[in-house]
This record gives C-alpha cells, structure tokens and sequence, in this order.
C-alpha cells in the first residue's frame, strides 16, 4: 500500500492555472490523477510510470500535463488554460506494478488513493 496526499487544489478563474501535488510514501511504478465532477463519476486525468509512458484523457491532452520528481516520489498536475468544466474533486491514485495502456486511466486498476483536493474553475 502506498500512502498518498494531495495539496493545491484551489479556486481559480477561467484560462488561469493551478499545480497539484501529490507526496507518496513510497515508489510505486505506475501513478495516475483522476477527477470526480459534480454529480458524475469519476474519471480518469493522466498517467505515468516509472518506464517513461503518460497518458492523458482526451479533454485535457494539451492542457494538462503529469510529471514526478524521482528524488521525493511527489507526482505533480500542471493545470493550464482550465474551464469551469474541470471543477472536479481530484484524486492521485498509485498502482505498484505495469498497466497497459488502456487500463492506465481506469480506477479499478488502482490500489492506493489519496483523499483529495478540490478544484474550482469559476468566473
């Protein structure tokens, strides 16, 4: 099990941007953000592992980008250009070993999860 805890989750307006964080207790080979909108369920954000693979989903590809400093474990989101349609309670997830890459953003594929940090996009 890994222990996982996010931070920087906050409010901001539209077009503006935001870092999230996420401090893991240990390394694990496969980390993964995830997302639950209001009253929807909850989906996958972005994807990397320790091979040097990212995925991201298709509403956030060019927007978004996932990255991990090796010396500390902390999995970073750098949010850019964000919409009021990313307003999402975000969650980081860890999976210890390989997934393939249709299931890297499928949250039944991970074991570890962080509590979450909310983000507001709004006007």
């Amino acid at each position: 099990q890994v222990h996982l805890m996010e931070s920087g989750g906050g409010s901001v307006q539209p077009g503006g941007s935001l870092r999230l964080s996420c401090a893991a207790s240990k390394y694990a080979y496969t980390m993964a953000w995830f997302r639950r909108p209001p009253g929807k369920e909850r989906e996958g954000v972005a994807a990397m592992n320790a091979g040097g693979r990212f995925t991201y989903a298709d509403s956030v590809d060019g927007r978004f980008t996932i990255s991990q400093d090796n010396a500390t474990t902390t999995l970073y989101l750098q949010m850019n250009i964000l919409k009021p349609e990313d307003t999402a309670m975000y969650y980081c997830a860890a999976q210890e070993g390989y997934l393939p890459p249709l299931g890297r953003l499928r949250s039944d594929n991970y074991q570890s999860w962080g509590q979450g940090t909310q983000v507001t996009v709004s006007s």
